[in-house]
């Protein structure tokens, strides 16, 4: 199996086309036409991750944060981050970043967390906004079953939970076919009427082209008539954080302490404790002051971040309860997350979890 193999699954799975746009994602070092040896997943793909990977026959690294985030302009081996590409090089190990496209799927960095909390019933705190479009295509009856099948097939018409959905009104399509068209109905010079059904379907934006190659594949014009409009909804399932319950409420204190057991951190810097139990919270890995807004309007008793500023703790408002457990603690679950759907999906060579501790921060 190839690199450009093992990344097609990762793209399945979390499209780095969700990833944000401030972010470095995708394969930083490397050749994605090499064969694979064995992975390794890290948290951050540090020069001792890359040591650790060559020492065990990884020549691909899957980690979380990319290594290479803003432009390299010179490999001196001065900085960390040269040190790490510098050793990646020299032993023909291929990074590759996947940190914000996880953060974004309902089944990520933020699904581990609040699967670690207990929380049920979770929903996306921050929907993604600009990810949605809308196909509209004309089929003449017989083909329309089919059609729609090969729309469904490239990733169109899910909607949350549900799968193939779509939309479909019966009308008259009009065309002549010009002197050198093909046309699978109808005569040349004559203007046709045929009965048609008007399809709408609403698709992801990193599924349009194969859609859009269904499309024309499976319909039977020599030319086939179809729009696509961008949509202002946002994304149902897909965005920033979530939003969950506890299964019975529990006071502020009881919760920080549930928390600092299960994230493991070495301190939570938190609001000021009020009276109000703790039975909403809301959840989102690494830097999240951004989302405290958001984790109140939702109705949220508590939000678990990190990286919190000074000023930050100011806007709880003794509204909720805001807890900072630590980026890497907030994110500490992520690596077994890759790892077990890489396990899953690939049988051919092994998955290999980094034993070293990337953790920059220390508690005293």
């Amino acid at each position: 199996m190839t690199i450009r193999e093992v990344l097609s699954i990762l793209n399945e799975w979390a499209p780095l086309a969700n990833a944000e746009g401030f972010d470095n994602v995708g394969l930083l070092v490397g050749n994605e036409r090499e064969e694979v040896t064995n992975i390794m997943v890290a948290h951050d793909a540090l020069e001792a991750v890359v040591l650790e990977a060559a020492q065990k026959s990884c020549n691909l690294i899957v980690c979380f944060h990319p290594i290479i985030f803003s432009g390299l302009k010179q490999l001196t081996g001065k900085t960390y981050v040269e040190r790490a590409v510098i050793q990646a090089i020299k032993h023909d190990i291929a990074i590759f970043a996947i940190h914000t496209a996880l953060d974004n799927v309902p089944h990520g960095v933020n699904y581990g967390m609040s699967n670690a909390l207990g929380l049920t019933n979770c929903k996306v705190l921050i929907p993604k906004e600009e990810q949605l479009f809308k196909l509209t295509t004309y089929v003449p009856h017989a083909a329309s079953l089919k059609v729609a099948n090969a729309v469904f097939k490239a990733g169109a018409g899910q909607l949350g939970n549900y799968s193939e959905c779509h939309f479909e009104t019966e009308g008259i399509g009009t065309f002549r076919p010009e002197e050198n068209a093909q046309p699978a109905v109808g005569s040349i010079g004559q203007r046709h009427h045929e009965p048609e059904k008007q399809l709408h379907f609403v698709f992801e934006k990193d599924k349009r082209h194969p859609i859009i190659a269904a499309l024309k594949n499976a319909h039977p014009y020599e030319e086939v008539a179809f729009e696509i409009t961008a949509l202002v909804n946002s994304h149902p399932t897909l965005g920033m954080g979530q939003i969950g319950s506890l299964e019975k409420p529990m006071s502020p204190k009881a919760f920080l302490a549930h928390t600092k057991q299960v994230f493991d951190t070495g301190g939570i810097r938190h609001s000021k404790i009020g009276d109000t139990p703790i039975k909403k919270v809301a959840v989102l890995g690494g830097s999240g002051a951004f989302a405290i807004a958001a984790a109140k309007r939702a109705g949220a008793d508590a939000y678990v971040t990190a990286d919190l500023k000074y000023h930050d703790f100011y806007q709880a408002e003794d509204r909720l309860l805001l807890a900072d457990i630590g980026h890497y603690e907030s994110e500490r679950f992520t690596k077994n997350i890759i790892a077990n759907y890489l396990t899953e999906k690939i049988r051919n060579f092994a998955i290999i979890l980094s034993e070293e501790n990337t953790n920059p921060i220390n508690y005293f």
